[in-house]
């Protein structure tokens, strides 16, 4: 029996969501011959009520001690680690900003001790977030590049799509993913804006109203794939936290990490600026899991 959700989901990215989890049972599915699993599963997921661009964490207790536990969710894998002081495995996915309302299908495989093959399907509904549209003004050069700027960012692109297609299956954050620096959100995620009356794209992270020098910290332990200047994104850090989870902290004024260095939660990885495309002083900070951009205020308020 699966649970759906008829309550429409509504977000505002300026907001976290509450950390809720939904629990659902369900029948084992053996597959191995001769060999059926009577007992159910526990499966759980938060927030409870998924929308278009949040990130999830899903929870499973099996009928049966298992080897291993692998997922797939939104054509995208899963990896599951083991926690064994709760005898559950746990998994970091997300839905992207494009999907569309509806009930979709969390399926998993798994290897019991005894070397048997056990699998479910569970359905999952995701809502639809309400963001909002705004206008901003930038330097013409962010919307009319020059041939030698568009050659530049034409080099940069081929850089970020190889940084962004590493996965490392193995996990590498630890406990809750705590804020980069202690002040407001000045912009939220999901924003639809449009550059100089012209340009139109989404905003595909959070804003904080911090001045220029302000130390960044690092949203959780992981490695650093990139440490350099961009020209959208400014003095750029992008850490890889395993699993297919990575976070990107934009405008910076200084990096103070190099790319390789492993950083643990917390550590400082830069400070604040306004370089790029950016109005002033502030700090942009994205979420990006399998080449979805997800919400950070969600992924901030989750409970590990």
């Amino acid at each position: 029996m699966f649970l759906r959700l008829n309550q429409s989901a509504r977000s505002n990215s300026f907001v976290f969501l509450p950390c809720l989890l939904v629990a659902v049972t369900l029948a084992a599915v053996g597959t191995a011959p001769g060999n059926p699993i009577a007992k159910s599963w526990a499966v759980r997921w938060q927030p409870a009520l998924l929308v278009n661009g949040a990130p999830v964490v899903f929870r499973v207790n099996p009928p049966s001690p298992l080897e291993s536990l692998s997922g797939r969710w939104l054509d995208h894998d899963v990896f599951f680690n083991f926690d064994a002081s709760q005898k559950i495995w746990y998994g970091i996915a997300g839905v992207s900003l494009g999907t569309h309302p509806g009930t979709y299908s969390l399926t998993l495989k798994g290897t019991s001790v005894a070397g048997n093959e056990i699998s479910f399907e569970q359905k999952v509904r995701v809502g639809a977030a309400r963001y909002p549209s705004i206008a901003v003004n930038v330097a013409k050069q962010f919307t009319e590049p020059s041939p030698e700027q568009l050659q530049r960012i034409n080099q940069e692109k081929t850089l970020k799509q190889d940084v962004f297609r590493r996965v490392n299956p193995e996990r590498e954050w630890s406990g809750r993913f705590q804020p980069p620096v202690k002040a407001p959100v000045s912009d939220g995620f999901g924003t639809r804006r449009t550059f100089n009356g012209k340009v139109q794209s989404m905003h595909q992270g959070l804003d904080f109203a911090v001045p220029q020098g302000t130390s960044v910290a690092a949203l959780n332990g992981g490695t650093v794939l990139l440490a350099r200047p961009l020209f959208f994104e400014g003095d750029c850090v992008i850490l890889d936290h395993g699993q297919g989870l990575l976070t990107l902290y934009l405008h910076l004024s200084e990096i103070k990490v190099k790319e390789g260095e492993r950083v643990e939660p917390g550590q400082q990885i830069g400070l604040s600026g306004g370089t790029g495309r950016a109005t002033g002083p502030h700090l942009h900070v994205a979420v990006r899991w399998q080449g979805v951009y997800l919400n950070p205020a969600t992924l901030l308020s989750l409970n590990f």
